[in-house]
C-alpha cells in the first residue's frame, strides 16, 4: 500500500488552516491514526456509526485508503488528515465527500478529532480550509453538515465556520447503531458569512 503514497493524482494536495495542514491520508500514517482512534474510542463513538470489529486493523485501514482513491479518481470526494501545524502531530481527519456536479455543484462536509486535541480550534481551522477549497478550487456552489442535536460542539463549530442552520432531519443517519435525528447546515458561495461566536 506504500504504493498509493506516489501513485495518487492528488497526492501533493495540501491545505493550510490557521492552526492545521491538511492533506491525504498515506499508508505510512496508519500507526498514529490507530492509536490516535483507538485512544479516542469513547469520545468519538457516540457520533460515529458503529465501528466494525476489525476498524482499527491495518487491513481496515488498506481498504480505507483504497476507497478515499476510488472517490478521489472519481472527483465524488476528497479525505484529508488534520496535521497540527507546528509538528505535523496526527489530530485528526475532515472530508469532502458526496460530491455532485451538474445541476447541484455541491458536497459534505464531516469531521473528526482525537480526544486530546479536542477544543483547540483545529476542527474550526480544517473546516473553515476544506471550504475555502470546496467553493473556490473546485467550484462548488453549496456545501452541506450535519450533527446530532445534543451535539453542541459540533453545532457551534458549523455556525462559527459560516454554515447556516436550515432545519431538522428525522433518523437521517445510523449512528452507534441507531437511526438519530440531525441537525442539517448548509452554505453557499458567494453568500454573506454571518459567523457567530461560540455561544
Amino acid at each position: 500500500m506504500a504504493l498509493l503514497d506516489w501513485i495518487a493524482p492528488e497526492a501533493g494536495l495540501r491545505l493550510e488552516g490557521d492552526s492545521v495542514v491538511l492533506r491525504p491520508p498515506r499508508a505510512s500514517d496508519y500507526v498514529a491514526w490507530s492509536d490516535l482512534r483507538r485512544r479516542s474510542r469513547a469520545f468519538l463513538q457516540p457520533w460515529e456509526p458503529a465501528w466494525p470489529v476489525d476498524d482499527l486493523s491495518r487491513s481496515a485501514y488498506r481498504r480505507r485508503l483504497m476507497a478515499y482513491q476510488r472517490d478521489m479518481d472519481l472527483g465524488s470526494g476528497y479525505s484529508f488528515f488534520m496535521l497540527r501545524a507546528t509538528d505535523q502531530e496526527l489530530v485528526g481527519g475532515i472530508t469532502l465527500s458526496n460530491i455532485r456536479r451538474g445541476v447541484a455543484q455541491m458536497g459534505t462536509v464531516g469531521y473528526w478529532v482525537g480526544e486530546p486535541y479536542a477544543r483547540n480550534g483545529y476542527t474550526l481551522a480544517a473546516t473553515r480550509a476544506v471550504c475555502g477549497f470546496a467553493l473556490g478550487r473546485m467550484g462548488l456552489h453549496r456545501l452541506e453538515a450535519a450533527c446530532l442535536p445534543e451535539n453542541d460542539p459540533s453545532r457551534r463549530l458549523l455556525l462559527k465556520a459560516g454554515f447556516e442552520l436550515e432545519g431538522r432531519a428525522s433518523a437521517y443517519l445510523k449512528i452507534n447503531g441507531d437511526w438519530r435525528d440531525h441537525l442539517l447546515f448548509g452554505m453557499v458561495a458567494g453568500a454573506p458569512v454571518r459567523e457567530r461566536p461560540d455561544e
